[in-house]
Protein backbone atom coordinates (compact mmCIF):
# COMPACT_ATOMS: atom_id res chain seq x y z
CA UNK A 1 0.00 0.00 0.00
CA UNK A 2 1.61 3.04 -0.78
CA UNK A 3 1.48 6.29 1.76
CA UNK A 4 -0.90 8.42 0.40
CA UNK A 5 -3.69 5.54 -0.72
CA UNK A 6 -7.19 6.36 -0.55
CA UNK A 7 -6.54 10.18 -0.25
CA UNK A 8 -8.37 12.18 -2.96
CA UNK A 9 -6.96 15.65 -4.22
CA UNK A 10 -8.58 18.04 -6.26
CA UNK A 11 -7.24 20.75 -8.05
CA UNK A 12 -7.43 24.13 -9.87
CA UNK A 13 -3.74 24.40 -10.78
CA UNK A 14 -1.68 25.82 -14.08
CA UNK A 15 2.00 26.65 -14.53
CA UNK A 16 4.73 25.06 -12.11
CA UNK A 17 4.14 25.31 -8.53
CA UNK A 18 0.83 23.41 -7.63
CA UNK A 19 1.35 20.66 -10.42
CA UNK A 20 4.24 20.22 -9.23
CA UNK A 21 2.96 19.80 -5.24
CA UNK A 22 0.47 17.46 -6.61
CA UNK A 23 2.73 15.34 -8.45
CA UNK A 24 4.44 15.14 -5.27
CA UNK A 25 1.15 13.51 -3.47
CA UNK A 26 0.40 11.25 -6.68
CA UNK A 27 3.96 9.55 -6.74
CA UNK A 28 3.01 8.46 -3.13
CA UNK A 29 -0.42 7.02 -3.95
CA UNK A 30 -2.91 10.08 -4.11
CA UNK A 31 -5.61 10.35 -6.54
CA UNK A 32 -5.03 13.44 -8.32
CA UNK A 33 -7.86 14.81 -10.19
CA UNK A 34 -6.76 18.41 -12.15
CA UNK A 35 -9.68 20.41 -13.88
CA UNK A 36 -8.55 22.10 -16.67
CA UNK A 37 -10.24 24.73 -19.11
CA UNK A 38 -12.19 23.09 -21.93
CA UNK A 39 -10.17 23.35 -25.43
CA UNK A 40 -6.55 24.29 -24.03
CA UNK A 41 -6.22 23.00 -20.32
CA UNK A 42 -3.20 24.20 -18.12
CA UNK A 43 -1.20 26.48 -20.18
CA UNK A 44 1.88 24.85 -19.12
CA UNK A 45 0.72 22.16 -21.66
CA UNK A 46 2.10 24.57 -24.84
CA UNK A 47 5.08 25.82 -23.22
CA UNK A 48 7.38 23.62 -25.99
CA UNK A 49 7.15 20.47 -27.42
CA UNK A 50 10.05 18.59 -26.80
CA UNK A 51 8.97 15.49 -25.66
CA UNK A 52 7.60 14.21 -28.89
CA UNK A 53 5.27 17.15 -28.96
CA UNK A 54 4.02 17.73 -25.56
CA UNK A 55 5.96 20.25 -23.10
CA UNK A 56 8.82 19.40 -20.78
CA UNK A 57 7.36 21.55 -18.36
CA UNK A 58 4.15 19.24 -18.39
CA UNK A 59 5.02 16.02 -18.51
CA UNK A 60 7.54 16.45 -15.30
CA UNK A 61 4.26 17.71 -13.04
CA UNK A 62 1.56 15.94 -13.95
CA UNK A 63 2.42 11.97 -14.36
CA UNK A 64 -0.28 10.27 -12.56
CA UNK A 65 -3.35 12.73 -12.49
CA UNK A 66 -6.67 12.38 -13.83
CA UNK A 67 -7.88 15.67 -16.36
CA UNK A 68 -11.02 16.75 -16.09
CA UNK A 69 -12.57 19.60 -18.21
CA UNK A 70 -14.49 21.96 -17.09
CA UNK A 71 -15.93 25.76 -17.72
CA UNK A 72 -15.80 27.39 -14.13
CA UNK A 73 -17.86 30.07 -15.03
CA UNK A 74 -21.15 28.22 -15.62
CA UNK A 75 -23.25 26.59 -12.70
CA UNK A 76 -23.10 23.28 -13.67
CA UNK A 77 -19.87 23.17 -13.87
CA UNK A 78 -19.48 24.41 -10.37
CA UNK A 79 -22.07 21.67 -9.52
CA UNK A 80 -19.59 18.91 -10.74
CA UNK A 81 -16.99 21.20 -8.50
CA UNK A 82 -18.96 20.80 -5.02
CA UNK A 83 -19.73 16.86 -5.88
CA UNK A 84 -16.17 16.50 -6.43
CA UNK A 85 -15.14 17.76 -3.07
CA UNK A 86 -17.65 16.29 -0.91
CA UNK A 87 -15.20 13.09 -0.92
CA UNK A 88 -12.09 14.80 -1.09
CA UNK A 89 -9.36 15.21 1.54
CA UNK A 90 -7.14 17.67 -0.26
CA UNK A 91 -8.17 21.19 -2.54
CA UNK A 92 -4.89 22.71 -4.16
CA UNK A 93 -5.52 25.89 -6.42
CA UNK A 94 -2.77 28.45 -7.70
CA UNK A 95 -5.62 30.46 -10.04
CA UNK A 96 -5.20 34.28 -9.88
CA UNK A 97 -5.75 35.90 -6.99
CA UNK A 98 -9.42 36.46 -5.98
CA UNK A 99 -10.39 33.78 -8.25
CA UNK A 100 -11.73 31.32 -5.69
CA UNK A 101 -13.69 33.82 -4.16
CA UNK A 102 -15.55 34.80 -6.96
CA UNK A 103 -16.11 30.86 -7.78
CA UNK A 104 -17.43 30.35 -3.88
CA UNK A 105 -14.22 27.87 -3.61
CA UNK A 106 -12.52 29.71 -1.17
CA UNK A 107 -11.57 28.16 2.69
CA UNK A 108 -13.89 30.37 4.44
CA UNK A 109 -16.98 29.00 1.93
CA UNK A 110 -15.82 25.34 1.75
CA UNK A 111 -14.67 25.00 5.52
CA UNK A 112 -18.32 25.56 6.12
CA UNK A 113 -19.76 22.88 3.53
CA UNK A 114 -16.47 20.32 4.09
CA UNK A 115 -15.12 20.30 7.81
CA UNK A 116 -12.43 17.52 6.71
CA UNK A 117 -11.29 19.38 3.68
CA UNK A 118 -7.64 20.21 3.53
CA UNK A 119 -7.25 23.75 1.45
CA UNK A 120 -4.06 24.54 0.00
CA UNK A 121 -3.64 27.88 -1.62
CA UNK A 122 -0.28 28.60 -4.04
CA UNK A 123 -0.38 32.31 -4.93
CA UNK A 124 2.39 34.77 -5.92
CA UNK A 125 2.51 36.99 -2.42
CA UNK A 126 0.41 35.31 0.12
CA UNK A 127 -3.53 35.84 0.18
CA UNK A 128 -3.31 39.03 2.07
CA UNK A 129 -0.86 42.45 2.33
CA UNK A 130 -0.15 45.20 -0.16
CA UNK A 131 0.98 42.77 -3.17
CA UNK A 132 -1.61 40.16 -2.76
CA UNK A 133 -2.82 41.23 -6.52
CA UNK A 134 0.74 41.23 -7.94
CA UNK A 135 1.35 38.99 -11.35
CA UNK A 136 4.03 36.71 -9.98
CA UNK A 137 6.21 34.54 -12.24
CA UNK A 138 9.25 32.24 -11.06
CA UNK A 139 11.48 34.86 -12.52
CA UNK A 140 9.63 37.73 -11.03
CA UNK A 141 9.64 36.10 -7.74
CA UNK A 142 13.73 34.87 -7.99
CA UNK A 143 13.98 38.88 -8.51
CA UNK A 144 11.72 40.04 -6.14
CA UNK A 145 13.39 37.60 -3.46
CA UNK A 146 16.85 38.87 -3.65
CA UNK A 147 17.86 35.74 -5.67
CA UNK A 148 19.51 37.40 -8.03
CA UNK A 149 20.88 40.05 -6.50
CA UNK A 150 23.43 37.23 -5.69
CA UNK A 151 23.50 34.92 -8.59
CA UNK A 152 25.50 35.11 -11.77
CA UNK A 153 28.72 37.57 -12.24
CA UNK A 154 29.34 40.83 -10.95
CA UNK A 155 27.04 43.59 -12.84
CA UNK A 156 25.64 40.88 -14.56
CA UNK A 157 22.63 38.73 -12.69
CA UNK A 158 21.37 35.33 -13.82
CA UNK A 159 18.32 33.21 -12.91
CA UNK A 160 18.25 29.59 -12.30
CA UNK A 161 18.16 27.48 -14.99
CA UNK A 162 14.87 25.82 -13.74
CA UNK A 163 12.11 27.19 -11.89
CA UNK A 164 13.30 27.20 -8.55
CA UNK A 165 10.70 29.92 -6.94
CA UNK A 166 7.95 27.39 -8.05
CA UNK A 167 9.46 24.38 -7.20
CA UNK A 168 10.24 26.20 -3.50
CA UNK A 169 6.74 26.81 -3.06
CA UNK A 170 5.54 23.44 -4.63
CA UNK A 171 7.50 21.85 -1.88
CA UNK A 172 6.35 23.66 0.85
CA UNK A 173 2.70 23.31 -0.39
CA UNK A 174 3.66 19.18 -0.61
CA UNK A 175 5.23 19.29 2.90
CA UNK A 176 2.35 21.36 4.79
CA UNK A 177 -0.18 19.47 3.10
CA UNK A 178 1.08 15.96 4.60
CA UNK A 179 1.26 17.67 8.00
CA UNK A 180 -2.10 18.75 7.70
CA UNK A 181 -3.41 14.98 6.69
CA UNK A 182 -1.35 13.90 10.01
CA UNK A 183 -3.41 16.55 11.81
CA UNK A 184 -6.49 16.32 10.62
CA UNK A 185 -5.98 12.32 11.53
CA UNK A 186 -5.92 13.33 15.23
CA UNK A 187 -8.77 16.28 15.49
CA UNK A 188 -10.47 15.40 12.69
CA UNK A 189 -10.80 18.66 11.17
CA UNK A 190 -9.37 19.85 7.90
CA UNK A 191 -6.84 23.10 7.69
CA UNK A 192 -6.45 26.11 5.81
CA UNK A 193 -2.72 26.18 4.37
CA UNK A 194 -1.55 29.75 2.50
CA UNK A 195 2.14 29.19 0.40
CA UNK A 196 3.82 32.20 -1.02
CA UNK A 197 6.12 31.89 -3.37
CA UNK A 198 8.04 34.73 -1.85
CA UNK A 199 8.18 33.50 1.47
CA UNK A 200 9.12 30.38 0.47
CA UNK A 201 12.01 31.78 -1.69
CA UNK A 202 13.11 34.08 1.15
CA UNK A 203 13.18 31.44 3.11
CA UNK A 204 15.78 29.51 0.87
CA UNK A 205 17.93 33.10 0.95
CA UNK A 206 17.73 32.68 4.96
CA UNK A 207 22.15 32.27 4.49
CA UNK A 208 22.55 35.46 2.49
CA UNK A 209 19.85 37.36 4.39
CA UNK A 210 21.93 36.62 7.38
CA UNK A 211 25.38 37.13 6.17
CA UNK A 212 24.02 40.94 5.37
CA UNK A 213 22.53 41.47 8.49
CA UNK A 214 22.49 45.07 9.98
CA UNK A 215 23.89 46.96 6.94
CA UNK A 216 27.17 44.09 6.81
CA UNK A 217 28.06 43.41 2.97
CA UNK A 218 26.00 40.89 1.33
CA UNK A 219 27.36 37.76 -0.82
CA UNK A 220 28.96 39.36 -3.76
CA UNK A 221 27.94 37.72 -7.53
CA UNK A 222 30.67 35.00 -8.23
CA UNK A 223 29.22 32.92 -11.21
CA UNK A 224 29.55 29.22 -10.70
CA UNK A 225 32.48 30.06 -7.87
CA UNK A 226 30.65 30.11 -3.87
CA UNK A 227 30.54 33.93 -2.75
CA UNK A 228 31.65 33.69 0.75
CA UNK A 229 34.02 29.96 0.95
CA UNK A 230 37.10 30.03 -1.38
CA UNK A 231 38.42 27.51 -3.09
CA UNK A 232 34.84 26.60 -3.92
CA UNK A 233 33.81 26.34 -7.79
CA UNK A 234 35.04 25.89 -10.95
CA UNK A 235 38.33 25.49 -12.19
CA UNK A 236 39.61 25.03 -15.62
CA UNK A 237 42.44 22.04 -16.39
CA UNK A 238 45.03 22.09 -18.53
CA UNK A 239 42.27 19.93 -21.18
CA UNK A 240 40.29 23.42 -21.38
CA UNK A 241 37.76 20.81 -19.08
CA UNK A 242 35.89 22.29 -16.20
CA UNK A 243 36.41 20.59 -12.88
CA UNK A 244 34.05 21.44 -9.69
CA UNK A 245 35.74 21.35 -6.49
CA UNK A 246 35.16 22.82 -2.53
CA UNK A 247 36.89 23.18 0.70
CA UNK A 248 34.95 23.34 3.61
CA UNK A 249 37.33 23.49 6.39
CA UNK A 250 41.44 23.68 6.99
CA UNK A 251 42.17 20.86 7.62
CA UNK A 252 41.41 20.22 3.98
CA UNK A 253 42.88 23.20 2.36
CA UNK A 254 46.47 21.41 3.61
CA UNK A 255 45.45 18.40 2.10
CA UNK A 256 44.84 20.30 -0.93
CA UNK A 257 47.87 21.96 -0.52
CA UNK A 258 49.89 19.07 -0.31
CA UNK A 259 48.49 16.69 -2.43
CA UNK A 260 46.39 18.64 -5.06
CA UNK A 261 48.61 21.64 -6.32
CA UNK A 262 51.52 20.22 -4.59
CA UNK A 263 52.47 23.75 -2.81
CA UNK A 264 52.63 22.94 0.99
CA UNK A 265 53.80 25.88 2.01
CA UNK A 266 50.58 27.77 1.27
CA UNK A 267 49.12 26.20 4.14
CA UNK A 268 51.49 28.45 5.92
CA UNK A 269 50.95 31.75 4.14
CA UNK A 270 48.77 34.23 5.92
CA UNK A 271 47.44 35.87 2.39
CA UNK A 272 45.44 32.10 3.27
CA UNK A 273 45.07 31.10 6.56
CA UNK A 274 41.81 31.23 6.81
CA UNK A 275 38.63 31.22 4.57
CA UNK A 276 38.02 34.75 4.98
CA UNK A 277 41.86 35.01 4.69
CA UNK A 278 41.15 33.39 1.22
CA UNK A 279 38.22 34.81 0.32
CA UNK A 280 39.57 38.41 0.63
CA UNK A 281 42.72 36.91 -1.80
CA UNK A 282 40.52 34.77 -4.44
CA UNK A 283 42.07 36.13 -7.35
CA UNK A 284 45.74 35.76 -6.09
CA UNK A 285 44.85 32.08 -5.37
CA UNK A 286 42.79 31.66 -8.78
CA UNK A 287 46.36 32.61 -10.24
CA UNK A 288 48.43 29.88 -7.83
CA UNK A 289 45.71 27.03 -8.44
CA UNK A 290 44.94 27.84 -12.14
CA UNK A 291 48.72 27.55 -13.06
CA UNK A 292 48.80 24.48 -11.11
CA UNK A 293 45.96 22.82 -12.79
CA UNK A 294 47.45 24.04 -16.13
CA UNK A 295 49.65 21.10 -17.00
CA UNK A 296 46.93 18.23 -15.93
CA UNK A 297 43.90 16.97 -17.63
CA UNK A 298 40.68 17.43 -15.81
CA UNK A 299 40.71 13.26 -15.37
CA UNK A 300 44.18 13.66 -13.60
CA UNK A 301 43.01 16.86 -11.47
CA UNK A 302 39.86 14.57 -10.31
CA UNK A 303 41.96 12.07 -9.20
CA UNK A 304 44.16 13.66 -7.12
CA UNK A 305 41.47 15.43 -5.33
CA UNK A 306 39.55 11.94 -4.41
CA UNK A 307 43.24 10.66 -3.43
CA UNK A 308 43.14 13.83 -1.04
CA UNK A 309 39.61 13.19 -0.01
CA UNK A 310 38.77 16.92 -1.53
CA UNK A 311 34.96 17.07 -2.65
CA UNK A 312 34.92 17.57 -6.43
CA UNK A 313 32.29 17.04 -9.34
CA UNK A 314 32.08 17.16 -12.92
CA UNK A 315 30.53 20.04 -15.01
CA UNK A 316 27.81 17.73 -16.66
CA UNK A 317 25.45 18.93 -19.19
CA UNK A 318 22.01 17.73 -19.49
CA UNK A 319 23.32 14.66 -22.02
CA UNK A 320 25.42 13.72 -19.17
CA UNK A 321 23.03 13.61 -16.46
CA UNK A 322 20.70 11.20 -18.32
CA UNK A 323 23.39 8.96 -18.77
CA UNK A 324 24.46 9.45 -15.22
CA UNK A 325 26.28 6.02 -14.21
CA UNK A 326 25.43 6.36 -10.38
CA UNK A 327 21.88 7.09 -11.41
CA UNK A 328 21.74 3.80 -13.41
CA UNK A 329 23.25 1.84 -10.92
CA UNK A 330 21.03 3.17 -7.89
CA UNK A 331 18.75 1.80 -11.01
CA UNK A 332 16.62 5.43 -10.29
CA UNK A 333 15.54 5.49 -13.77
CA UNK A 334 11.20 4.41 -14.44
CA UNK A 335 8.99 4.90 -17.38
CA UNK A 336 5.69 6.86 -17.62
CA UNK A 337 2.91 7.16 -20.43
CA UNK A 338 2.22 9.25 -21.95
CA UNK A 339 -0.18 10.56 -25.36
CA UNK A 340 2.83 10.59 -27.14
CA UNK A 341 4.11 7.31 -25.89
CA UNK A 342 6.61 6.00 -22.46
CA UNK A 343 9.22 8.15 -21.30
CA UNK A 344 11.55 7.79 -18.89
CA UNK A 345 11.60 9.62 -15.36
CA UNK A 346 13.42 9.79 -12.00
CA UNK A 347 12.20 7.91 -9.37
CA UNK A 348 11.06 10.08 -6.73
CA UNK A 349 13.89 10.93 -4.18
CA UNK A 350 13.59 8.98 -1.00
CA UNK A 351 11.31 6.26 -2.82
CA UNK A 352 12.64 3.06 -4.32
CA UNK A 353 11.43 0.97 -7.05
CA UNK A 354 10.50 -1.76 -4.07
CA UNK A 355 8.20 0.53 -2.67
CA UNK A 356 6.31 1.07 -5.88
CA UNK A 357 5.98 4.95 -6.95
CA UNK A 358 2.90 5.35 -8.61
CA UNK A 359 3.81 5.89 -12.44
CA UNK A 360 0.61 6.37 -13.90
CA UNK A 361 0.29 8.42 -17.22
CA UNK A 362 0.84 11.68 -17.90
CA UNK A 363 -2.75 12.62 -18.88
CA UNK A 364 -4.12 14.08 -22.39
CA UNK A 365 -6.36 16.81 -21.73
CA UNK A 366 -10.13 15.84 -20.66
CA UNK A 367 -9.28 12.46 -21.15
CA UNK A 368 -11.16 11.50 -17.71
CA UNK A 369 -13.55 13.79 -17.73
CA UNK A 370 -16.71 10.66 -18.63
CA UNK A 371 -15.37 8.48 -16.67
CA UNK A 372 -15.47 11.05 -13.69
CA UNK A 373 -18.74 12.05 -14.29
CA UNK A 374 -20.16 8.93 -14.82
CA UNK A 375 -18.47 8.35 -11.01
CA UNK A 376 -20.41 11.25 -9.61
CA UNK A 377 -23.48 9.97 -10.62
CA UNK A 378 -24.27 11.22 -13.96
CA UNK A 379 -26.04 9.83 -17.13
CA UNK A 380 -24.70 9.60 -20.21
CA UNK A 381 -28.01 12.38 -21.28
CA UNK A 382 -26.41 14.52 -18.39
CA UNK A 383 -23.42 14.31 -20.03
CA UNK A 384 -24.38 14.54 -22.89
CA UNK A 385 -26.10 17.70 -21.79
CA UNK A 386 -23.14 19.62 -20.16
CA UNK A 387 -20.92 19.08 -23.22
CA UNK A 388 -23.80 20.90 -25.41
CA UNK A 389 -23.52 23.74 -23.34
CA UNK A 390 -20.18 23.82 -23.21
CA UNK A 391 -19.66 23.28 -18.92
CA UNK A 392 -17.32 20.29 -19.38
Amino acid sequence: MRPLEGIKVVTFEHAIAAPFCTRQLADLGARVIKIERPGTGDFARNYDERVSGLASHFVWTNRSKESVTLDVKRPEAIEVVHRLLADADVFVQNLAPGATQRLGLDYATLREKYPKLIVCDISGYGLDGPFRDKKAYDLLIQSESGFLSITGSEGEPAKAGCSIADIAAGMYGYTNVLAALIERGRTGHGKHIDVSMLESMVEWMSYPLYYAIDGQTAPRQSGAAHATIYPYGPFKAGDGKTVMLGLQNEREWKRFCDAVIRAPELAADERFSSNSRRVENRDTLAQIIAQAFSALTAAQVIERLEEAGIANARMNDMHAVWAHEQLAARQRWTKVGTPAGDIPALCPPGVSLADDPRRDPVPALGQHTDAILRELGYGDGEIGELRETGAV
